[in-house]
């Protein structure tokens, strides 16, 4: 029931109303592989990092079952950096800077330990990278999610459908998934995206829940109503990592127990607005998890009668 993760390993400067973080540790892959231990350990992990990244972060990640020797280090480089500003809103941010340092000639290379992994989460990272790790694999994994964004679309969407027509889940946000598909409505937008490959299909939508489709079947689980939003970075790819974490816990890929994995990805991500950076995502305990799960159900759970 392992499970591999790949994307960035990175240090974040983060401005949001609340304050500013500093520099912090972030990256799609070191929340992804946080979120995915709370249910599944070990965590296959693929990325890249400079000279600079913390060796205490890569012991505390170790330490939640991380394994890293998937993780490169490039000693004459800096690790991969980025800086933004968050509006009033929460929703939309500035990009202050980005130095992209190792990531720029990033080769991700599968470990040949990992080769019988089971479970496959792609980060968000250029698309022919991604199809670079799923070509690797001497067996296909049993599960392939994969998280792209809009600049891909708009830079490489060529390489983006060929890695579409190879994966089972795709992650994207709802603007992203109008831009895809051509199509403003996001019914008639996954009816489209699933013609490209994905068997299913998650829109998130931040504050307003998630969507999953497959087939003809639709699933919508809404976000939990937090009093302050600290911190929204990361927030997509704790979602990510908690619904892949469950999945490859379980080992059953059935669209019911994808609901399942919804709900504990949209938990998680409740935690990770919270605080600065991956701070809360490091304290939280089992039983933390289970009591906001609770208050998930809660939030949703109600009887009503048919019948006049």
């Amino acid at each position: 029931m392992s499970l591999i993760v790949v994307g960035t390993m990175a240090f974040d400067a983060i401005e949001t109303p609340f304050g500013k973080s500093g520099r912090i540790i972030g990256g799609s892959a070191t929340y992804l592989a946080l979120a995915a231990s709370n249910f599944v350990r070990p965590i296959n992990q693929i990325s890249v990092i400079g000279y600079d990244f913390p060796k205490a972060d890569l012991d505390a990640l170790a330490a939640r079952g991380v394994d890293l020797n998937g993780v490169q280090v490039k000693k004459d480089e800096k690790s991969f950096f980025w800086a933004g500003k968050y509006h009033l809103d929460m929703n939309t941010r500035d990009t202050l800077e980005t130095q992209l340092n190792v990531l720029a000639g990033f080769d991700p290379v599968v470990p040949e330990i990992y080769q019988d992994s089971e479970f496959l989460m792609l980060g968000n990272l250029m698309p022919k990278l991604q199809l670079s790790v799923i070509r690797q694999m001497k067996q296909r994994p049993k599960l392939i999610v994969m998280d792209t964004m809009n600049f891909w679309m708009d830079s490489a969407m060529a390489d983006l459908e060929e890695v579409l027509k190879e994966v089972d889940v795709l992650m994207v946000n709802d603007s992203e998934a109008r831009q895809l598909s051509g199509q403003f409505s996001l019914v008639k937008a996954a009816k489209e995206i699933l013609t490209m490959g994905p068997k299913y299909l998650v829109i998130k939508k931040g504050e307003h829940g998630a969507l999953l489709f497959h087939n003809d079947k639709i699933f919508f689980a809404p976000a939990l109503p937090l009093e302050d939003v600290f911190d929204p970075t990361g927030a997509g790819d704790t979602f990510a990592g908690g619904f892949v974490g469950h999945l490859a816990a379980t080992r059953d890929i059935s669209f019911g127990n994808m609901k399942n994995a919804i709900i504990k990805g949209s938990a998680l991500a409740s935690f990770c607005v919270e605080k600065f950076g991956t701070t809360r995502m490091q304290e939280i305990s089992q039983a933390d998890i289970e009591d906001r799960i609770q208050q998930f159900v809660d939030l949703v759970n109600f009887d009503i009668s048919l019948t006049n």
